[in-house]
């Protein structure tokens, strides 16, 4: 049966899967950022656009890494999703 129980379920899990799913760019991208800021608070070199790449880099190395792992935890979610459909709806 269709309760709001059911959909708050669905909604907790749905952004539990997000945060996860998320987790490791962020992460790469809070980490780079802080190893550039270091740098540049070093050096005194002020230039804004020096972060976006060091950046960018991390994080396609994370999606290179990580990305298969992604992939089948949100693959995994739909599928559950979708088979739990029958029993959702009757």
């Amino acid at each position: 049966m269709f309760t709001t129980q059911t959909v708050i379920s669905i909604g907790a899990e749905a952004l539990w899967i997000t945060f996860l799913i998320a987790a490791p760019m962020l992460l790469a991208a809070l980490v780079s950022g802080l190893v550039v800021g270091i740098f540049q608070a070093a050096t005194q070199i002020n230039e804004m656009t020096l972060s976006f790449i060091p950046k960018l880099a991390a994080m396609f190395a994370v999606m290179v890494i990580a990305g298969p792992w992604m992939l089948a935890t949100m693959t995994d979610f739909m599928r559950g999703l979708i088979t739990r459909i029958p029993a959702v709806i009757g």
